[in-house]
């Protein structure tokens, strides 16, 4: 008669776990699909700013890529008669400068030079405020006291009078570098604010669970901690892109920016010292560059309240909730009449 002991070492408790099923690779890929992929974008289609934010973009992404195969004609001088109003012609629609460049040509050229400026500068202070914020608030200590101490002496240096002088000095004329130079230091602001946050994230349980199973600190501050920073990230994310956008018009109508560099900020300086703004017959040369600017903040705003909505998780589960459930209604309504 083999006693307990001896019939707990006769189970082959192996052969549990090659029984138990195994995810394919074509699960995860589905798995990947619906929760990267489907539930994003049913909440995202859900809010109506975020379908507007999101068409209001994607005008500037087409006039960029209108720009950048010249499929429309650059501007130059002397292409048309000088002063031509808005709509007072088809071909030139927006008008033309003292000069005789076609408005729109000019609008729609400088396009990409302004996107890549405000995806440059917005992803640099982010993932600087991301990296230093969310590893000083999670390890705190030694690590904490020293990034905190250099994002001090980031945040007292006075940002507009630190881009004048790295503008002057070097001169920048590619757009991704201006990006960098106009938010050289926007990113310590962001930073404190993540460490504040992660200050509270780090003692959830969830959190304690995975440094007590010895999960790696990488890994639970990419898995556990930054994703529920996402919507704030979003939110700052946009504000960073707005102030390249305002900061950029501004140096460059200031003439602190090199004026090689096409932008809208160059054609509101001309249209200033054109007279512009005192002359309702050049008007247009002043109100359509600004509508320009005013169009990409819109959308910025619209897509970044959007996608607060994206990352949040309790959103996006409950929207995606009500359209399965909805669907699944759908379908049985169907199966009782037929």
């Amino acid at each position: 008669m083999p006693t307990e002991t001896e019939q707990a070492e006769s189970i082959d408790w192996r052969s549990e776990s090659r029984n138990s099923p195994e995810v394919t690779r074509r699960e995860r890929l589905a798995e990947y699909y619906e929760e990267r992929i489907k539930k994003p974008a049913i909440v995202a289609w859900s809010d109506g700013r975020t379908r507007l934010g999101m068409l209001i973009l994607g005008v500037y992404v087409l006039m960029a890529f209108v720009a950048v195969f010249d499929i429309y004609r650059a501007p130059s001088t002397n292409q048309a008669p000088r002063l031509v109003t808005a709509f007072q012609s088809w071909d030139h629609p927006l008008g033309t400068t003292a000069s005789g460049v076609d408005l729109l040509s000019l609008i729609i050229h400088s396009t990409p030079d302004i996107l890549l400026m405000v995806v440059a500068g917005a992803l640099w202070a982010t993932a600087i405020a991301v990296a230093v914020g969310t590893l000083a608030g999670y390890k705190g200590g030694t690590v904490d006291s020293v990034l905190m101490s250099m994002t001090d002496v980031v945040m007292a240096i006075p940002g507009l009078p630190l881009v004048v002088i790295l503008a002057v000095t070097f001169n920048p004329e590619n757009p991704i570098i201006l990006g960098i130079v106009i938010n050289i230091n926007y990113w310590a602001g962001l930073g404190r604010s993540l460490r504040s946050q992660v200050l509270t994230i780090r003692e959830d349980n969830y959190v304690e669970a995975s440094r007590t199973m010895g999960v790696s600190t990488p890994r639970i501050l990419f898995k556990d901690v930054i994703p529920n920073l996402m919507p704030y990230v979003t939110v700052n994310f946009v504000f960073a892109a707005r102030y390249v956008v305002f900061a950029s018009v501004g140096l460059f109508f200031l003439g602190v920016l090199p004026f090689s560099t096409q932008n809208w900020g160059v054609t509101l300086n001309y249209a200033y010292n054109g007279g512009a703004l005192f002359t309702w017959a050049a008007a247009h040369w002043l109100i359509f560059p600004m509508v320009a600017i005013m169009g990409l903040s819109l959308g910025l705003i619209l897509l970044g309240q959007g996608m607060d909505r994206v990352f949040n998780p309790r959103v996006r589960t409950r929207l995606a909730g009500e359209s399965e459930s909805t669907a699944e209604d759908g379908d049985s309504g169907t199966t009782e009449v037929l």
